[in-house]
Parts: structure tokens; sequence; C-alpha cells
């Protein structure tokens, strides 16, 4: 079983900035990929952002240029900077991961909302 356990949401203006992190209960040797998912009210959950064990990432094309996700495998942590935040990426933003053994894990989630 992996914990994950986020943090870093909050309210902010159009514009600005934030960073999620996600603090996984286990040894990140046994992670392969780390993703980012957000889910708006009334819409079906979306990839945002991926990074793998060997820190190739992807990005939904909605994001590029604006988010930056990272892992510290030394903090067992992931993290996802949001930059120029917009009023669409208001949604409650989930870290999920792929182990290597094959179960996948689902955080919490942490609320985001961006104000016009």
């Amino acid at each position: 079983q992996v914990q994950l356990v986020e943090s870093g949401g909050g309210l902010v203006q159009a514009g600005g900035s934030l960073r999620l992190s996600c603090a996984v209960s286990r040894s990140m040797l046994n992670i392969n990929v780390m993703d980012w998912y957000r889910q708006a009210p009334g819409k079906q959950r979306d990839l945002v952002a991926g990074i793998s064990s060997g820190g190739s990432t992807m990005y939904a094309d909605s994001v590029k240029g604006r988010f930056t996700i990272s892992r510290d495998n030394a903090k067992n942590t992931v993290y996802l900077q949001m930059n120029s935040l917009e009023p669409e990426d208001t949604a409650v933003y989930y870290c999920h991961v792929h182990t290597r053994q094959g179960p996948q894990f689902w955080g919490q989630g942490t609320q985001v909302t961006v104000s016009s």
C-alpha cells in the first residue's frame, strides 16, 4: 500500500502561482511514473502532467509552458509548480503513482481556486 498526501492548494488570483507537493509513503525506488490529474466540477478527471523514474516529463497542452512537474527522490516527493494561473485551472488536483509492481494509487486531492 502506498499513501499519498497532497498539499499546497489554495486560493490565488489569476496570474499568480502555487506549488503543489505530494508526499509518498514509500521509497521512490518503488515508484515508476508519477502524475498530477485535476477534476473541475461536473467534468472528468484529466491528466495534467507526468514524470517518469528517469525524469522524462509530459504535459497537457493546456498547461505547457506554465506548469512544471518535478520529483525529489530523496524526499519521496513530487511537485507541481503552477505559474500564470488562469480561472480555468480551478479544480481539485490529485497525485497519482504507478508502482513498479503494478498497482496504482491516488491521493485525496487538494483544491486549487483561481479568481479572475
